[in-house]
């Protein structure tokens, strides 16, 4: 069952959902509207013979620069950047999220890929976003962007997130995957 604006605003002033900071200009008709936050993560442009690997730590370090406190983040054509929201979360037990990108954001040519806000997950949310366009994308921060839409589980989770992302704060690089 999708939460309504209804249901949202009893779970927000019930304190079972925390969004900080909060103004109930942000809840719609069915879901949570998330800014974004100064903070840019962009690719390094290492060379031709650069390989990523996402098996070790070091070269993820050395494959970003995270940029903070900017004005306004320029997303170049076919670029992916790493975003993250001005607004931090705190999910209960018995709720699951699912991040979307604003739909006018996606008319201008930005895509993301979904991301799931597990039970139990408290932080800010990291974004991937890849401008599409032939054009170089101008976005700012503060500015509405990610749209939440929250669903309850049939049950309380027994199981809550507590991964690597728990408590995050800004852009968070990806993690090391371990290897079979």
């Amino acid at each position: 069952m999708i939460l309504s604006d209804f249901d949202l605003m009893n779970v927000i002033r019930s304190k079972r959902l925390a969004i900080e900071p909060f103004s109930e200009d942000i809840v719609r008709e069915n879901g949570v509207d998330f800014r974004l936050a100064d903070e840019v993560g962009r690719h390094k442009h290492m060379g031709d013979d650069f390989v990523m690997d996402p098996y070790d730590e070091e070269t993820i370090k050395s494959g970003y620069e995270i940029e903070k406190g900017v004005k306004q983040i320029l997303i170049g054509a076919k670029e992916q950047v790493l975003l993250t929201t001005n607004e931090t979360i705190s999910v209960p037990d018995d709720l699951v999220g699912f991040v979307e990108l604003r739909s006018t954001w996606a008319r201008h040519g930005l895509s993301m890929p979904p991301t799931i806000i597990d039970a139990g997950f408290s932080g800010t949310i990291t974004l991937e976003v890849v401008n599409n366009a032939p054009y170089k994308i101008r976005i700012k921060p503060m500015q509405r962007f990610a749209h939440i839409v929250f669903l309850k589980a049939s049950s309380k989770v027994s199981n809550i997130y507590s991964g690597m992302y728990t408590g995050q704060k800004g852009v968070k690089l990806p993690k090391v995957i371990k290897e079979l």
